[in-house]
């Protein structure tokens, strides 16, 4: 979400909700999670940064959807650890990369976070694969779960785009819009959870046969993170040049709703203000080297959208994503110790 769908009343509300829920995280992973889940949190924490970059084009639409990830985060790590992982991915994409806005970044969390990771993976996930998982209960636990939970994160979006007053978008229009798109790249997602979830069930099956909260102990996982950390490398440095030039399912019922991709800032104080900061701080905003900027391109798009400065924030998101989750899941397991 971008900040002109949001009040600052509403996306204050949102980044208090996302602040609780990462401290209360924060205090189970303390307890919950052993040395080896750490480089776990930070190798999936860069290869969901790369996957969200991968706009797959929904057939006959007009429109794309991305991975959200938050499931997959929750099924292999726990849904505490998952939501401080993609609270990370999250950060890093509207400080450094100017993707989403700062004043709706606790509505992205809390959108994208909440309902895979506490509602979605414990509530239908678990149940549905069962604790002695098959490949065809993960592939129906998985496609299940990523539809309810994008329904979900899609209906809030809604919910708080109306409460925020600031657009012309009609709650009903905008809703019959929102949920139907989102219906089909929940069903995408799905799948690519259950082919991500399927590798792991096959180079480690004990890691989804019990409570992902649990310690691994000496349980060797290297095969696991070199294999996600290849395709994070792989997709965030050459495959996010084959993402779809749709607009996404957000912008795509924008259009549909109000004929607009993209909404009018207010011109407040506060928008100002923050769109300033990000500036700032986003070295490789929308993705691609600062216009002007040494090894920027020019000229028409073209698909595939080869592009080195794609590349780059591929390899560097990812690297951020790797570092910082990392250090948190270092961070709390010390303070458990001190």
């Amino acid at each position: 979400m971008a900040d002109a769908l949001i009040s600052p009343a509403t996306g204050g509300a949102l980044w208090a909700a996302a602040a609780g829920l990462i401290a209360w995280s924060s205090n189970k992973v303390r307890n919950d999670l052993d040395d080896a889940k750490v480089p776990l949190m930070g190798v999936l924490g860069a290869f969901i940064f790369a996957a969200q970059m991968i706009n797959f084009t929904i057939p006959g639409t007009g429109s794309s959807g991305h991975l959200g990830g938050g499931l997959i985060l929750a099924i292999l790590l726990g849904p505490h650890a998952a939501f401080l992982t993609l609270a990370s991915v999250l950060t890093i994409q509207a400080f450094f990369f100017a993707d989403g806005g700062l004043l709706a970044l606790g509505c992205n969390i809390f959108n994208l976070g909440f309902f895979p990771c506490f509602i979605a993976y414990p509530l239908i996930y678990k149940p549905l694969a069962g604790t002695v998982p098959t490949r065809g209960r993960i592939t129906v636990a998985a496609i299940v779960s990523a539809i309810v939970g994008l329904q979900l994160g899609a209906f809030f979006v809604v919910l708080e785009t109306v409460a925020s007053g600031i657009s012309e978008l009609p709650f009903g229009t905008f809703m019959m819009m929102m949920l139907p798109i989102h219906l089909a790249i929940g069903l995408v997602e799905g799948l690519a959870t259950a082919a991500v979830v399927l590798f792991v069930f096959k180079a480690r099956p004990e890691l989804l046969s019990a409570d992902p909260s649990r310690p691994l102990g000496n349980l060797s996982i290297r095969q696991v993170l070199i294999g996600l950390l290849g395709v994070a490398v792989l997709t965030g440095g050459a495959l996010s040049w084959f993402a779809s030039a749709h607009p996404d399912g957000l912008e795509w019922s924008m259009a549909r709703t109000s004929g607009h991709e993209e909404l009018a800032t207010p011109d407040q104080t506060i928008y100002s203000s923050l769109s300033g900061l990000q500036e700032k701080t986003a070295v490789l905003p929308d993705y691609a080297f600062k216009s002007g900027s040494e090894g920027a391109e020019g000229g028409e798009s073209s698909w595939p959208a080869v592009d080195a400065g794609t590349s780059v924030s591929g390899l560097v998101g990812g690297a951020l994503t790797l570092l910082i989750a990392s250090l948190i899941g270092f961070t709390l397991k010390r303070r458990k110790e001190a």
